[in-house]
């Protein structure tokens, strides 16, 4: 019968091994490192971007979405970025840590449209007070509240990137100095100021 032999169809076919050679990939991308999927991608494997996709989408997304003033602009913001991702893949050495990497390229997307949203606008961080419970801590205990976004939002971008450099991609200290272009005790301050600010906000 047709459908008998669809049913019992020859494991050594090609197609049934091409199937077979398919699946066995993608449960093997799951134990790949993000740098070796990158490399994969960049020579044109679009199953490795898309696990790459897969690993990456919500930390990434909430980065964007906690920068943006809605949720459209937020959309647009990280449809861009993997746009340059894409743009970028050939260009990508595995010596940097794909992480690192993909929010290098997050941050200056951020920055960018910060920028054009208010040319030159700085802030000073030096001398200011630690402060407890950390960046992680505040954003972890009221991750979707209304105050902890607005709170957010009344940071200025270098200080709010930092925080969300901090609990969305996980990264220590070293990297984001390195990622943001400036010195460690710099990130430290950041952190810390934004970190005070948050709170204070969120005590009232």
């Amino acid at each position: 019968m047709v459908g008998s032999e669809c049913v019992h169809s020859d494991p050594r076919s090609p197609a049934a091994l091409g199937l077979v050679r398919a699946l066995g990939y993608a449960l093997a991308m799951r134990d790949l490192k993000d740098e070796q999927l990158m490399q994969d991608y960049a020579s044109g494997s679009m199953q490795a971007f898309e696990e790459l996709y897969t690993r990456y989408r919500l930390p990434l997304y909430r980065y964007f979405r906690r920068q943006a003033p809605d949720e459209a602009t937020a959309n647009d913001l990280y449809q861009g970025c993997w746009e340059k991702v894409i743009a970028a893949r050939r260009r990508y050495r595995p010596a940097a840590p794909f992480r690192a990497w993909l929010f290098r390229i997050a941050h200056n997307h951020a920055m960018d449209f910060h920028r054009a949203r208010k040319p030159g606008a700085s802030d000073p961080l030096e001398g200011v007070p630690d402060g407890k419970p950390g960046p992680e801590e505040l954003l972890d205990g009221a991750a979707q509240g209304q105050r902890l976004l607005a709170a957010l939002a009344a940071l200025p971008p270098e200080q709010k990137d930092a925080i969300l450099l901090r609990f969305e991609s996980g990264l220590g200290l070293e990297d984001i100095g390195k990622l943001t272009g400036v010195a460690r005790e710099t990130v430290k301050s950041r952190l810390r100021y934004a970190t005070q600010k948050m709170k204070q906000a969120l005590s009232k």
